[in-house]
């Protein structure tokens, strides 16, 4: 859960994660000591998950060690954060600055296709990037969508606004691989992590 470990330009603690998952590789993993970990880890880290998506981190274990490279064990975080919207926020910059000046606009053109694409596509990052800092900002008790509704109906709703969340989103990931180690805890595959 450090910047450093991410595969994308994007510091997590910018941000907070909709949605996680831990995936561990290797023989003599305990699924209870990994749960453990897990919730020690998110409760450790709460400030950085949304509070209205309950079981946002999901965890599995694999028996089958990994084979390239040759590890005991393997370890891998994805993360779905709204930190990435500073990585979709610089690549708009940089889209609006060249189209603005029509930069290679003529290649495109030229393939078939329309001005109005890129406006629409400068668009849809744009609302990309606003929809992720809504759901950094929302907040559990935000129920002003789903005011007329009972509870269970809130609940379906806020179920729904998480999927589209996931559905919408790109997944940042970063991962941890410990080879040549005899004795391993679970522990110290979340120790980089946390």
């Amino acid at each position: 859960m450090q910047k450093e470990n991410m595969m994308v330009e994007a510091d997590p603690r910018s941000g907070r994660y909709l949605a996680a998952s831990a995936l561990f590789r290797g023989q003599g993993i305990s699924t209870k000591e990994v749960d453990d970990e897990m919730q020690r880890l998110q409760s450790k880290h709460s400030s950085e998950f949304v509070e209205w998506i309950p079981n946002n981190l999901n965890s599995s274990v694999c028996n089958v060690p990994p084979k390239h490279p040759a590890c005991d064990m393997a370890a891998t975080f994805i993360g779905n954060t709204t930190a990435i919207q500073g990585v979709f926020q610089r690549v708009s910059d940089q889209f609006s600055s060249m189209f603005r000046r029509k930069a290679f606009v003529h290649w495109y053109t030229g393939e078939g296709m329309d001005i109005a694409e890129f406006k629409e596509c400068e668009t849809d990052i744009n609302d990309l990037i606003s929809e992720y800092q809504e759901y950094q900002d929302q907040k559990i008790d935000d129920d002003s969508d789903y005011e007329f509704l009972d509870d269970e109906h809130k609940n379906a709703g806020a179920e729904k606004a998480t999927d589209d969340a996931v559905e919408k989103s790109s997944v940042t990931s970063s991962s941890i691989q410990i080879c040549s180690i005899d004795k391993i805890s679970v522990s110290d595959y979340a120790s980089p992590m946390s």
